[in-house]
């Protein structure tokens, strides 16, 4: 064992361990649980123990072909790391200089850090990184996209850089802190799009878990009119209960007339979360002349886009990648506040032996599975 690790500014201490265990990625669909040695924060990081990591759609796929959307002739698949980003934890260690953040401290973490010197990450955009996915990371140039490109949550210890981390309050379960990234990317998408929304209708494509996030995100900051559309009046329902006005099984009802008809002739914001084919035309049709779109999800094949009605209607389309320009810290202070509960969503709970298990039930959505979360267990002290 390592020598106990001392909490400056706070009567606390946590052993480290040399070793701990990790799922580790081989090929596609292969993961194993192994041991290897716990990281060690480098200048501006910490080590964070992790208490809880959910599943998201996105480890899915990185699990099985790697990480989505990849640059331009994407990368080789990514063996030997440590999938999983949507994690909170407890500070253990810090790195040299870092005096932002004390041991002891629960925080919740973004997925990427960015390399911090290139043109994007200076503009506040480091979820897209010009130095994301080059040699997986670029690690000497402090690129670090957690589950992405260098070793993420499903672990009991983890790097992270100080740029990722967001405080999480004392009466926050584990569980509802690892739902802070996913809001925090819905926050990101209404940011971008729409910016203030108080007053303002917004269209929300798809229940998963970011659509039924960037309901209740909506909601409190203001919106007039949410409306959720999808396919399942379960998740509909959940929709309503997390501040949607109105819902709209597109199995059932033509969309676009529905959401017309509510907003009396048109939204002013869609936040596409569904990925369908057609989410596109029909987002675009739902709003009124000068509206924007958001897509946060995209489909897995390229589909056709009616891009004459998009200038003829001076619709503004944009796209986002993950939680950025810090989004994350102002879902987080909206969920302190409890402006919505988040805990509605997290439905399953695996302890980390099982996170094939997890995985399993996320996948096939298993008892109507939405939010599996991961959760440690320190009964040995760590």
């Amino acid at each position: 064992m390592n020598a106990v690790t001392e909490a400056p500014f706070r009567q606390k201490a946590f052993r480290i361990p040399e070793k701990m265990k990790a799922w580790v990625l081989g090929d596609p669909d292969q993961l194993s649980l192994v041991e290897k040695p716990v990281p060690q924060p480098g200048a501006a990081e910490v080590l964070v123990r992790i208490d809880a990591i959910a599943v998201c759609a996105t480890d899915l796929e990185i699990i099985h072909k790697g990480p989505p959307a990849q640059i331009q002739g994407g990368l080789p698949f990514n063996k030997n790391f440590t999938p999983g980003h949507e994690y909170m934890g407890t500070v253990v260690k810090l790195g040299p200089g870092v005096d932002e953040y004390k041991v002891g401290d629960r925080v919740t973490v973004e997925v990427h850090a960015g390399c911090g010197r290139c043109e994007r990450c200076r503009e506040g955009m480091y979820t897209a990184c010009l130095n994301y996915g080059k040699n997986y990371g670029e690690m000497d140039k402090g690129h670090r996209a957690n589950g992405f490109t260098t070793d993420g949550g499903f672990a009991q210890y983890a790097i992270n850089s100080i740029n990722t981390l967001a405080h999480v309050p004392a009466d926050m379960s584990d569980e509802e802190a690892t739902l802070i990234v996913t809001a925090g990317t819905a926050m990101y998408g209404l940011d971008v799009t729409a910016g203030l929304i108080a007053g303002q209708s917004v269209v929300v494509m798809g229940p998963g878990p970011i659509g039924l996030m960037g309901v209740a995100v909506a909601k409190a900051l203001g919106a007039s009119e949410v409306i959720l559309t999808g396919t399942r009046d379960n998740r509909l329902e959940m929709g309503r209960k997390l501040g949607a006005d109105y819902t709209v099984n597109v199995t059932k009802e033509d969309s676009v007339e529905a959401v017309r008809r509510y907003t009396n002739g048109g939204a002013h914001y869609v936040l596409e979360c569904s990925g369908a084919p057609n989410a596109v035309n029909d987002a675009a049709k739902m709003l009124k002349r000068g509206g924007r779109i958001c897509l946060a999800a995209f489909p897995s094949e390229p589909v056709p886009v009616d891009i004459a009605n998009l200038v003829r209607n001076n619709i503004y389309l944009y796209g986002i990648r993950g939680e950025g320009k810090s989004a994350t810290h102002r879902a987080a202070a909206l969920m302190a506040q409890k402006r919505f509960d988040a805990r509605m969503i997290h439905t399953h709970t695996f302890p980390l032996e099982e996170v094939p298990t997890a995985l399993r039930y996320a996948r096939e959505r298993i008892d109507d599975a939405i939010k599996v979360v991961v959760k440690m267990n320190h009964s040995e002290g760590y």
